[in-house]
């Protein structure tokens, strides 16, 4: 009698999560003609995109001279008299004062009052919180024009006319900023701000040691974007700020079209305009992304 063996059969089991994800990855990969299109438009793009920043900082350089297309946007010959002119100008000067002093300050109470109220709606029970939230978000459906008028006439009754408070205040209640605090500090843990309760935390502490240092990423973002649109704005300074002295940036170079002013210096007003912006964004630039992405997208 001889023993037959039988070999163990295997049966073919189906790829695990990773191989799938693995397999998913490779599939949306596009190819070289894909790789070649993206890299094309994304090259447009950017010439796109930039050209406006060369023309403007190229034309700043020149002399001053009737513009020549394309002969004037060749790098070529070049000058600092323009930036001479700005930076040996004290209207200029006063009005950077101005405009920063309006951005800073902003930013700086915007943040502040944003995060202490995105905590009370996200984290605090009281009568009426759903309504009343809700009823501060609908003031992002009311257009900016509509309320200009009226909070003029409010703060030139107080006296804020020509002054910085005047030109702040009415720029502070930002429907959007608390909307994205509540629900970035809505994802933040219970347990924390329980323990601290335990801990015997008053509020005040909690939110200093707790909600603002969490809360980087999405202030960053926010601080990034609130000083953009007080740096550009223009609108309100222009009616609020009825003297010389009181204009802005924005404000200033506008006025320039009127008072035969060369273009390059106008340009150079521009360019200098622009940097304090573009350092802002550098400066939150590691925050910047994680804030986009871990704010809007909570529940």
């Amino acid at each position: 009698m001889t023993a037959t063996s039988t070999a163990p059969t295997r049966t073919p089991t189906a790829p695990g999560p990773p191989a799938r994800r693995r397999r998913s990855y490779r599939a949306l990969q596009p190819g070289p003609a894909g790789t070649v299109l993206r890299f094309v438009l994304l090259t447009v793009a950017s010439v796109v995109t930039l050209f406006p920043f060369y023309a403007m900082v190229v034309l700043s350089l020149k002399p001053a001279a009737a513009v020549e297309f394309p002969g004037s946007l060749l790098p070529w010959p070049l000058g600092v008299d323009a930036y001479a002119t700005v930076l040996d100008s004290r209207s200029i000067l006063r009005w950077l004062l101005n405009t920063t002093i309006y951005s800073v300050v902003s930013v700086v109470a915007v943040l502040l009052l944003a995060a202490m109220a995105g905590y009370a709606f996200a984290k605090k029970r009281f009568p009426g919180r759903e309504t009343m939230f809700w009823s501060f978000l609908a003031m992002v459906m009311v257009p900016y024009h509509v309320t200009l008028i009226p909070t003029f006439i409010l703060i030139a009754k107080v006296g804020g006319v020509d002054t910085y408070w005047g030109l702040i205040l009415p720029t502070l209640a930002n429907a959007q900023a608390v909307f994205l605090m509540r629900q970035f500090i809505q994802g933040l843990p219970d347990e924390l701000f329980e323990a601290a309760k335990i801990d015997g935390a008053s509020e005040w502490r909690m939110f200093v040691r707790i909600v603002l240092p969490l809360c980087k990423p999405i202030l960053a973002t926010l601080g990034v974007f609130v000083f953009l649109w007080h740096w550009n704005d223009l609108l309100w300074p222009l009616i609020i700020g009825q003297s010389g002295d009181m204009r802005t940036l924005t404000v200033g170079i506008a006025s320039l079209q009127q008072e035969q002013v060369p273009l390059n210096v106008m340009l150079a007003g521009s360019v200098v305009a622009f940097v304090p912006i573009f350092a802002a964004y550098l400066v939150g630039q590691r925050y910047f992304t994680e804030g986009v992405t871990m704010s809007g997208i909570k529940g």
